[in-house]
């Protein structure tokens, strides 16, 4: 008999149109072969990218009955993984839920921003909070923006120098996460690269991407949920984070190829049967 497949409590947003949080998190996981929980922190009408007046509902009432309901299930995690919070409450809560299951991979998308600017759901509160939630965390995963937040700089007028790029995932690490990787950093190397540290080897990664004229929501959620549950099944940080890029590039030129308004998001359904595919997976080169 088969045994269970890994299981995954994903602390998320779920948004009915746009291909971003759980919508995309869910079935990219899924085709991967792990289990996913979602313990929904708000539903949204849509995405918040320029679709309107948004319907939103706050489900911070609903995170932790759910735990409680979890625990006397004797239900068990092999991964904590949050992502957009809709309250700062919502910290402590997803730390709870952390610490209930404490053999469980702890990874924390610190989603508070883009291009240089917080989201505006997002209140100095809330992002200040998010290192109390970072501190928790065995593998962040913010992008350029996420990262200056957090470190307390100004986003980068220019791209980062090789050992700028390793200082920042350093200082990331000492925060408490055990591993961090920074999406789409533009490096002084003319690439725009995802970056990885292993904080316990010390060893520095970055996977080269080919750049698209176009920007999609929820490309952080495919990136992180697919790293992730490439960890989760086995693969090395650096090819997990090769596995992610790669998926991620192959669905954007993909939607992009079709010329679909970008607010849509990506066109995930197509393209999932790459994630069921052996690849090779070489392109992954020290820092």
């Amino acid at each position: 008999m088969q045994p269970e497949p890994a299981r995954v409590a994903a602390i998320h947003d779920l948004s009915g149109f746009g291909r971003c949080s759980l919508s995309v998190i869910l079935p990219a996981m899924s085709v991967m072969g792990l289990q996913v929980c979602p313990v929904p922190t708000a539903v949204l009408s849509t995405h918040t990218g320029g679709l309107g007046e948004v319907v939103f509902r706050d489900l911070s009432d609903y995170i932790l009955p759910t735990l409680e309901h979890y625990h006397s299930l004797s239900i068990s995690f092999d991964c904590i993984y949050s992502g957009f919070l809709g309250s700062s409450d919502q910290i402590g809560y997803c730390r709870t839920f952390i610490h209930q299951y404490p053999d469980a991979l702890a990874v924390v998308d610190p989603v508070m921003g883009d291009h240089g600017k917080p989201y505006r759901t997002y209140t100095p509160e809330l992002c200040s909070r998010m290192e109390e939630l970072v501190r928790e965390a065995d593998l962040i995963t913010p992008n350029l923006t996420e990262a200056a937040i957090l470190l307390k700089e100004e986003y980068p007028a220019e791209p980062l120098s090789h050992a700028q790029a390793k200082s920042w995932l350093v200082r990331l690490a000492g925060l408490g996460p055990k591993y961090v990787l920074i999406t789409g950093v533009p490096l002084a190397d003319g690439t725009i690269s995802n970056l990885g540290y292993d904080d316990n080897r010390g060893a520095f990664w970055r996977v080269a991407c080919d750049y698209v004229p176009v920007s999609y929501p929820g490309t952080g959620d495919i990136y992180a949920s697919v790293a992730v549950g490439a960890l989760l099944t086995g693969d090395s940080l650096p090819i997990a984070m090769e596995r992610a890029t790669r998926f991620l590039e192959y669905a954007i030129k993909t939607t992009y190829s079709y010329g679909t308004d970008p607010r849509y998001g990506v066109m995930l359904e197509r393209c999932l049967p790459w994630l069921t595919q052996q690849h090779s997976l070489k392109g992954y080169e020290p820092l």
